[in-house]
């Protein structure tokens, strides 16, 4: 306000400014996201039209060293605000989450004192904006403290690296190879909305090794693929999609869907004991009956020659898990 800002200093009747800067950080931070409702709204912070369609905020994230303080005093003025019946909830947001800390490769907290800082600037000059972002969020479970790795950064290289070359091996669709695909979208789906963000990624690793087992992906599951990956790696994604000859941009393109039928496994693999002891694994239809279990079982030779010479007492089987013969 330019009559309050502009003044005459008291002592010596000169030309003065007041200091408008008197509150802290904090001040902002705490309602900034009302703002966020209406921020062009020149009457006031936010209108009651507004703020009634958009609070409570439905999910809010932040950085774990500050939520603490931030939630106390967010919640504090929010509630402030609601008693004087300016916003219409009582609570600012209806989820409250905080990623954990990127620690130095030596286990401790990033410190210019430690000299165990890692630039991003420098991780992206080496390796890719989309190896950097899909190392961070492979490096440890979301919400926990994880140190920095330069290995793993190269074999997060190496694995975007193995899936851009996935266009020169385009072949004939194999139906194990669209049955792990199934898996590997249901999965990543899930974890996305549950924030396991590493382990969808180590998903869609685990998919890639399948497919160079194999040797050949078909057009159809690279493009899902190359969906499912977008969030994480976008740059080399979108290079994928142009390739495949796809219009618009993969970011935008509808989110695949899955089969559940195609997830579930037609064979388990599938412990046998004897006695109780560990004597070997076989393979089975899934949800097969005992006598088929059994069947199987007496066609392996080294688990068979365990029981040679004894009398078998009784058989223990729990489907698709464990059977256990009891013998002497």
């Amino acid at each position: 306000i330019d009559e309050y800002v502009n003044c005459k200093c008291p002592k010596c009747g000169g030309d003065a400014k007041r200091e408008t800067d008197t509150m802290p950080q904090w001040a902002g931070s705490s309602w900034y996201f009302l703002r966020y409702c209406d921020p062009k709204n020149e009457e006031c912070f936010a209108s009651e039209e507004k703020l009634n369609y958009w609070l409570p905020v439905d999910w809010y994230n932040g950085g774990m060293e500050h939520v603490t303080r931030h939630m106390i005093y967010s919640r504090f003025w929010h509630k402030f605000l609601y008693d004087l019946g300016l916003v219409p909830c009582a609570e600012p947001y209806a989820k409250r989450t905080a990623q954990g800390l990127i620690l130095g490769p030596d286990g401790e907290k990033m410190s210019k004192s430690k000299g165990n800082v890692v630039d991003p600037n420098d991780v992206v000059d080496e390796y890719g904006a989309d190896v950097l972002r899909t190392y961070t969020l492979f490096m440890g479970d979301y919400g926990s403290a994880a140190p920095w790795s330069q290995s793993s950064v190269r074999g997060c290289k190496r694995f975007l690296e193995r899936f851009a070359a996935l266009d020169e091996m385009l072949g004939k669709e194999d139906e194990k190879l669209v049955r792990s695909l199934h898996k590997t979208i249901k999965k990543v789906s899930q974890d996305i909305d549950g924030m396991k963000f590493n382990t969808a990624i180590a998903a869609m690793m685990s998919f890639l090794n399948d497919v160079y087992a194999v040797g050949t992906i078909d057009k159809t599951s690279l493009l899902a693929l190359t969906r499912i990956l977008c969030p994480f790696a976008p740059h080399v994604c979108e290079e994928m999609w142009a390739n495949l000859g796809m219009s618009g941009f993969c970011s935008t393109a509808e989110w695949p869907s899955y089969d559940e039928a195609l997830t579930v496994d037609n064979e388990i693999e599938i412990a046998v004991q004897v006695c109780g002891k560990l004597k070997g694994t076989v393979v089975i239809p899934a949800g097969a009956e005992e006598d088929v279990a059994w069947q199987v079982i007496t066609e392996n030779a080294n688990i068979m020659a365990s029981l040679e010479g004894k009398q078998i007492i009784k058989k223990i089987y729990i489907k698709d898990k464990i059977f256990n013969i009891v013998a002497k």
